[in-house]
């Protein structure tokens, strides 16, 4: 995985609430067993109509939000059931930081585990930062190790996040990684038992 310090991107404002795990990433394109090739499907509902043809009046689909990689949404994002494949999608896509005011406990915990920053800010800092996001070209910077989202004009927002979490994507480390960390000690138990 990426490690994650500081990142400065276009803002992509997705002004919904309770947007599900089916929305981030539909049952029908969870056949693959590798991480990529998601992103190719991310929303896809919301994105394409019932022929597949681009619907151009969806945000995702917009020419100023291409390269963004920061997605604000609504409250409770990631709800419903406990697919890794949102997390994978959103990446795949190109998405590097999820802002919201809320998250569901599953998707979150699934995004630090694999180098996705889902950061929870108060409602009125996550609605200002999504007008701002529709009305210009607008580019927030996050700085994991201050905990800290800000932007040109002097908008500035905390977040917490535990030590745990924050240290795996500072580090770029998944569990797998984090346990090879004590490859040391846990020789050495195995070579006592």
């Amino acid at each position: 995985m990426e490690p994650i310090r500081k990142l400065t991107g276009i803002v992509c404002p997705l002004n919904r609430v309770n947007i599900d795990t089916d929305q981030i990433i539909p049952k029908q394109f969870l056949k693959r067993i590798e991480r990529q090739g998601f992103g190719q499907f991310l929303f896809y509902h919301w994105r394409f109509d019932d022929q597949g043809t681009i619907r151009k009046d969806f945000i995702l689909n917009l020419p100023q939000y291409k390269e963004a990689s920061i997605l604000v949404a609504g409250d409770n994002f990631g709800c419903g059931s406990s697919r890794e494949h949102a997390p994978w999608a959103l990446q795949d896509y190109g998405f590097k930081v999820i802002i919201a005011p809320s998250f569901a406990d599953i998707f979150y915990n699934n995004c630090s585990k694999n180098g996705l920053l889902a950061i929870k800010l108060p409602e009125k800092d996550v609605q200002d930062i999504i007008h701002k996001a529709e009305r210009e070209n607008y580019q927030l910077s996050v700085d994991l190790e201050k905990q800290v989202v800000s932007d040109n004009t002097g908008f500035e927002a905390a977040f917490p996040i535990d030590a745990y979490r924050k240290e795996m994507l500072l580090n770029g480390w998944d569990e797998i990684a984090v346990t090879l960390n004590y490859v040391d000690k846990i020789t050495a138990y195995e070579e006592q038992h």
